[in-house]
């Protein structure tokens, strides 16, 4: 819409405020928001913000040494308009995505312009992608004072259990409700495995909006359990002994509006082989808190080991077959969390992909087994898959190492995501696990 259809539109909403959202290097939402009285003044540039806000982390609101940024500077964060949205827990306010602006050219920092160009990019070499993250999240009853390691789940109910379902269908509900309202098409919903936990599938779209849905969903799950006096946790790991959290990343490749994985296309197949490749570095990205790697572990699900398989549940990266429709349609990369910028982790993996159908490298046989029944066997001679990085500074080394993924980020945004990476990873390796969800749980 033009400004005048969009004034317009504020004051039959009555508008109050107009947000501009932002994802920083740490995956924390953010937003500045202007005056609606105030839309001439903003409507083309939008609102002036900090350079030094892509240079903090997740612990405190300080520009990390070593990222390239300092006090110094101002980018504009320009709106996105045709994500304009109605915040249904927030009435009297709008969402608007914005891009991150220097000198009027995109900023080489701003996450959401890397991700349009890795997606330009897979388009000029004749390919496109179809996303949706898969999310898992624990409903807590915080009572006042109560410190967030301290909170009980809702529930202690087990996989799929009806009786979780009874018992939390009004804040489920409410959740899909308000999702729906904003255009996030729930598709499928169950409890999980840990004490509550629950799933909820949405809507796959391309990529850009896949990534600006993950940010509706986490901010809308948040604000509709505060409101019924819950609170949401989408941290990887919340208890040594308790089911983590993921946030699966499904994927499909297509060209020239054909689906290509039904048919095991070799591009696919190329794609999944790059992934691969480059996985140990994209795990810095796409699982990037000490805590992320509490939940990575043998035996859990969440993908411990660089294989790739048929429904194989164990794998990084998990091909699944549905007898009811041409089979498979996408494929899941498992090894993502939502303390992952979705823009970065979702740019990352295309990039990862590409390069894997631009050298043509092949892809492994599938995996068949559990490699965590294997371990138990090892001494038998049994062969064991290679396990992935164990620790984020691991991953990180990895990333240094990886040219094809740096060069994708571009010099700048690498330097800040790398150097908030290790500063974190400081700060928390010898940190509990009880201590680091009192810390992170309001982030995540």
């Amino acid at each position: 819409m033009d400004q005048h259809q969009l004034a317009e539109f504020l004051s039959k909403e009555h508008v109050g405020f107009v947000r501009l959202y932002w994802c920083d290097n740490a995956n924390v939402i953010r937003a500045r928001a202007f005056r609606s009285t105030l839309l001439d003044e903003h409507f083309d540039h939008g609102i002036s913000l900090a350079q030094a806000a892509q240079g903090v982390s997740a612990i405190r609101d300080t520009v990390v040494a070593g990222t390239g940024l300092s006090a110094v500077g101002e980018v504009w964060l320009q709106p996105d308009w045709q994500t304009l949205g109605l915040l249904p827990f927030s009435p009297g306010h709008v969402r608007v995505f914005a891009d991150m602006y220097l000198d009027g050219e995109p900023w080489s920092y701003c996450p959401r312009t890397f991700l349009k160009r890795m997606v330009a990019k897979a388009k000029s070499q004749g390919y496109e992608l179809e996303a949706t993250f898969e999310n898992e999240f624990v409903l807590l009853d915080m009572a006042d004072g109560t410190p967030a390691s301290k909170a009980r789940p809702i529930d202690d109910s087990l996989f799929a259990s009806t009786s979780a379902m009874n018992n939390s269908y009004e804040v489920i509900d409410d959740i899909v409700r308000t999702l729906e309202s904003q255009g996030v098409l729930v598709e499928r919903y169950y409890p999980e495995s840990g004490p509550g936990q629950f799933e909820l599938s949405v809507k796959h779209h391309d990529p850009l909006r896949a990534a600006d849905q993950q940010v509706v969903f986490r901010e809308t799950v948040h604000a509709v359990a505060n409101q019924h006096g819950l609170k949401a946790a989408f941290l990887p790991k919340l208890s040594p002994d308790q089911s983590g959290n993921g946030c699966h990343l499904h994927l499909s490749l297509w060209q020239g509006g054909q689906n290509l994985v039904p048919g095991g296309s070799e591009s696919v197949k190329q794609f999944m082989a790059g992934l691969l490749d480059h996985l140990p570095a994209l795990m810095a990205i796409t699982t990037p808190t000490v805590n992320s790697f509490a939940r990575i572990t043998p035996g859990t699900w969440a993908g411990a080991y660089r294989v790739w398989g048929f429904d194989n549940r164990e794998a990084a990266i998990r091909v699944p077959t549905n007898p009811t429709s041409p089979s498979p349609t996408h494929f899941e990369f498992k090894v993502c969390d939502a303390t992952s910028n979705p823009y970065l982790a979702l740019g990352a993996v295309i990039a990862a992909g590409m390069d894997g159908i631009a050298n043509e490298t092949p892809l492994s046989e599938p995996f068949e087994d559990d490699p965590a029944d294997l371990a138990s066997s090892a001494g038998q001679g049994a062969e064991l898959p290679e396990r992935l990085p164990e620790t984020l500074d691991k991953a990180v080394a990895f990333l240094k190492d990886d040219h094809v993924l740096i060069d994708a980020l571009g010099k700048d945004l690498a330097q800040a995501f790398i150097a908030i990476r290790e500063a974190e990873y400081q700060a928390l390796k010898d940190v509990s696990l009880s201590s680091q969800v009192d810390l992170l749980l309001e982030r995540y």
